[in-house]
């Protein structure tokens, strides 16, 4: 497969967020090792103190963001970018380099770590109640599973553009990424340089369809696991055997048999079928 390294998009940051709930919701933070400083961003490293004794009560997700609620009413945003993780593991586990932050938990016999070979990722802290107004998540267009059919379509009279990467937008819609936008649009057999005026209200309803479908699916099953990304238990997620496109260049569709093309749009990878995704005439 020829693809780019890629950042954890909406069901891999879910499925983070739904495997560590139940083992972590209601845990004291007993123990707190800050590993690497430039981890935290417009955030020093005094703001973890508040977190030492604090109790969590929620790990939830915006985007493509996990966020992790504390009584004490503040919030670290979790930004995975390329090769993040978080997971759960026993205290005996050793840590290995590439450990950035670690929480111990209760009794001490478990710890939540983040890891990040590439060390692109980040950790903010803000007061909950200002998550509207904090970046990057103010900026953070509608989740697209709580998104309404008619509110989908009313967001292509604000925004134009290439469908491809009119979808990659994050103040357009919020979690998509490279691999599920190809998924999508060919679920909707809507070739990616289509422009978004040009598209009708029934494809628009079929995109809209399409997104729930995709992603839903890949949230059950657990994400894709092409290279760094793994759940909070750190097992590989298996939508990447559920691909129909995208890392498939030169393959045949499995729904009509044409070949798979791969195109830069925008300056980023789309894997598409022109023969069940044409382009306009």
């Amino acid at each position: 497969m020829g693809y780019n390294i890629l950042m954890p998009e909406l069901p891999e940051a879910e499925t983070i967020c739904r495997s560590l709930k139940p083992e972590i919701k209601g845990r004291v933070i007993t123990g707190i090792k800050l590993l690497w400083p430039p981890l935290l961003r417009e955030t020093q490293a005094s703001a973890l103190d508040h977190w030492l004794g604090a109790r969590l009560i929620d790990i939830r997700r915006r985007g493509k963001m996990i966020l992790l609620d504390i009584d004490d009413q503040e919030t670290m945003l979790i930004h995975l970018k390329m090769t993040g993780q978080l997971f759960l593991v026993s205290v005996k586990e050793p840590v290995d380099k590439h450990t950035r932050l670690i929480l111990r938990l209760d009794e001490g016999q478990w710890e939540l770590r983040f890891r990040d070979p590439r060390k692109f990722g980040y950790i903010k802290i803000f007061k909950t109640f200002e998550e509207s107004q904090t970046p990057p998540l103010n900026e953070l267009g509608p989740e697209p599973l709580t998104l309404s059919a008619s509110d989908f379509v009313n967001l292509f009279r604000k925004f134009k553009g290439k469908i491809k990467s009119l979808l990659l937008r994050q103040n357009f819609i919020a979690g998509l990424g490279n691999i599920y936008t190809d998924e999508i649009l060919h679920q909707a057999k809507i070739n990616p340089e289509r422009l978004s005026n040009s598209l009708s209200n029934q494809e628009l309803i079929r995109l809209y369809w399409a997104m729930i479908k995709i992603l839903n699916r890949a949230i059950e099953y657990r994400g894709t696991s092409v290279r760094d990304y793994r759940d909070g238990r750190r097992e590989a997620g298996d939508f990447q055997n559920h691909l129909r496109v995208y890392g498939r260049e030169g393959e045949r569709c499995f729904r009509c048999h044409g070949l798979i093309l791969r195109k830069k749009i925008g300056g980023r990878s789309a894997f598409f079928c022109p023969q069940c995704q044409p382009a306009l005439v």
